[in-house]
């Protein structure tokens, strides 16, 4: 317990003072107190902090869109005016007269009060998430709920307004969300679409996608959304999926992809939104069981009757699995839509697939998303790449006079094609020269800015702020035993270099911490690629790191439509002589710009490249990309390499 005490300190002069002055106190409370153990414990865990006095909006204009009330559960908003109130009628006491106006006013005094009390618990910058058994739904975590601080049941309802929104004079937009369920520490709302739909409204070009896949105002030609690096196509189609269904709930849809891993992560993206029952992935029967798939249920390796089949709104499945389709059944009017993502990977002929048989004849709606400047189809025959196998159907209908700009305007006709503008992903200096290359200039850049400024300090980068760096390396095309693939010992002890830059400076100097999985390393052959996975189990001994299997290692082609915050590319080639070799082939990155275009545009942050500037300047794209990073600005450390030294002098960069 506590044991107070008062304390008393007397201070007497000397006698022989003088003139003599009298003596005066000091008091002084004291208290001790003895604490168990017990008492620790239960003591406060932290300083006693009144909660903040929430800013007032009197002065902003609002609206309130309504949200979604839960089912069975009905309550009208009743405004009740106390203009007519007034002091005396309280001070008059309850009357015979006064009884049904007094008791109101004390109710509505106290409703206010509630008010004024529950405001107190106002949260500022609170994310909210997607419940993943209800779609429509947004999780909010409410510390304190479960103590009844404050109490919450279901029906309550409360208002959100986005972060940042009411300023300048504008109107403010609240959103009325309604109480669906009270979990431990959160609760679940339903909320008007519009502010989770409202981010899409903000993309004028996805917006226009949207509205015209919807509208079918391309029908009886496809729709095209030609999707530049990092501008979100799977996102608009996704949307546009949802508003098909949206608005036209009868419509059945077969969304497909070249591949199982874009087939996954469209159905992945859809579930998001959408209520499982309604999709079905659709996998071959070669499937490997122990790989991840989304939507894993029990027909998920066995093909299902035609009649349960036909009940789901969306079937997702790749390109050549569609064509068990129509084997099994399916009339060839069934679906009203046809989704088909990446198609700018995809051979013509698998594209035609989900169409032939399957699509409405008369109403039907396609639409093809990809980008034709990226990887198409792979192709290994000579003869097939050079008489048009190797050029999908969507780069084949972009040179179609429909598809293509309007003299007059300068832009494309959105009634058949959208061009999507806005990159999501990189930073200005990684995007620039692609983007003068391959799309015109117009990409423009809306990365988050904390992720893709985060390594413009990085202390290893010739220039602040310019987060690209090229290193130049006089290595050796080397093979080894049977294999025809190349490799760069050179190239790769760089690159264990980079990434011992990259991991020892974590968190220094401003920087964030990065893990593995934000890192990617791409190489154009199978063999360079085996050597770099070779040297990081070393690198992984070095740093003790447990998670460098989530490094990503891998072609090209394997990082299309793929992203790392981090990526070193390691161009391998140092020998002209096999140039040609690589151009008849299709390998590697010289005479090739789509394998360029992939390679540089994946990073978000920081983008290395490693490799021999004299052998990659004999392709147009790599000498525009080389001579940006040599010369303007200085990006090859101060101390040069021995490319530098045995180039002639106006090669030279002198730092």
């Amino acid at each position: 317990g506590f044991y107070p005490a008062a304390l008393v300190f007397e201070f007497k002069p000397p006698h022989s003072s003088s003139p003599p002055s009298l003596a005066f106190h000091l008091l002084r409370f004291v208290e001790a107190q003895c604490v168990t153990s017990l008492a620790r414990e239960l003591g406060p865990t932290a300083p006693y902090r009144p909660r903040p006095i929430m800013s007032a909006e009197a002065s902003l204009r609002y609206i309130v869109e309504d949200g979604e009330q839960p089912e069975g559960l009905c309550r009208k908003m009743v405004a009740i005016s106390p203009s007519l109130w007034s002091r005396s009628l309280l001070e008059g006491g309850l009357t015979w007269e006064s009884y049904k106006e007094l008791l109101q006013l004390l109710l509505y005094l106290e409703a206010i009060q509630m008010e004024v009390d529950i405001k107190k618990y106002n949260m500022t910058k609170s994310p909210m998430f997607r419940d993943k058994a209800k779609k429509s739904l947004l999780v909010l975590e409410v510390p304190g709920v479960s103590e009844n601080r404050p109490s919450v049941l279901r029906g309550d309802s409360l208002l959100v307004t986005k972060w940042g929104e009411g300023k300048e004079g504008k109107v403010l937009v609240k959103y009325r969300g309604y109480v669906h369920r009270v979990e431990l520490e959160r609760v679940k709302l339903g909320f008007n679409p519009k502010l989770y739909d409202k981010a899409l409204e903000q993309n004028p070009e996805q917006y226009s996608a949207v509205q015209n896949i919807v509208a079918g105002s391309s029908r009886p030609a496809p729709y095209l959304v030609f999707g530049p690096p990092g501008t979100g196509k799977t996102v608009t189609l996704v949307e546009a999926i949802k508003q098909v269904l949206k608005t036209k709930g009868s419509s059945h849809i077969l969304a497909c992809a070249p591949s199982n891993s874009a087939a996954d992560l469209l159905c992945v993206k859809l579930l998001e939104h959408l209520e499982k029952r309604k999709l079905f992935r659709m996998y071959a029967s070669s499937r490997n069981p122990d790989d991840d798939c989304c939507n894993m249920g029990e027909h998920c390796f066995v093909f299902p009757c035609k009649e349960e089949l036909m009940k789901y709104s969306i079937i997702i499945t790749t390109l050549l699995t569609a064509g068990r389709l129509v084997t099994g059944g399916i009339p060839p009017d069934h679906f009203s839509h046809v989704f088909v993502d990446e198609a700018g990977h995809a051979v013509e002929t698998e594209t035609i697939i989900p169409l032939a048989g399957l699509l409405d004849p008369d109403n039907g709606q396609v639409v093809l998303a990809g980008d034709p400047k990226q990887l198409g189809p792979i192709i290994r025959s000579p003869l097939a790449i050079k008489y048009g196998l190797g050029v999908s159907l969507l780069e084949r209908l972009m040179k179609v006079s429909l598809y293509q700009k309007e003299e007059s305007t300068g832009t494309f006709n959105n009634r058949y094609v959208t061009k999507l503008l806005r990159n999501y992903r990189s930073h200005p200096s990684i995007l620039k020269v692609p983007n003068e290359l391959f799309y015109e200039g117009e990409l423009q850049v809306f990365a988050n800015e904390m992720i893709r400024n985060s390594y413009c300090n990085w202390e290893h980068l010739p220039q602040k702020g310019f987060p690209v760096v090229f290193h130049g390396v006089a290595g050796r095309d080397e093979r080894e035993e049977n294999s025809p693939s190349f490799f760069n010992v050179a190239e790769v002890e760089v690159l264990m270099e980079y990434m011992r830059k990259l991991l020892q400076g974590q968190g220094k100097r401003g920087l964030a911490t990065i893990s593995p999985k934000d890192i990617g390393i791409i190489a154009p052959y199978r063999k360079q690629v085996e050597k770099i996975r070779k040297a990081l189990k070393i690198v992984e001994k070095e740093f003790k790191l447990t998670s460098i299997k989530d490094l990503k290692v891998g072609s090209v082609e394997e990082f299309q439509g793929q992203e790392r915050r981090v990526i070193l590319v390691s161009t391998v080639r140092s020998s002209a002589k096999y140039i040609q070799t690589d151009q008849r082939f299709s390998l590697g990155f010289v005479k090739n710009e789509k394998r360029f275009n992939v390679a540089v545009t994946r990073a978000k942050a920081l983008l290395v490249v490693v490799g021999n500037p004299l052998v990659l300047r004999g392709d147009p794209a790599w000498d525009r990309y080389v001579d940006r990073l040599l010369f303007c600005p200085p990006t090859v450390e101060t101390e040069e390499s021995e490319v530098q030294q045995q180039l002639d002098p106006e090669w030279r960069n002198e730092l």
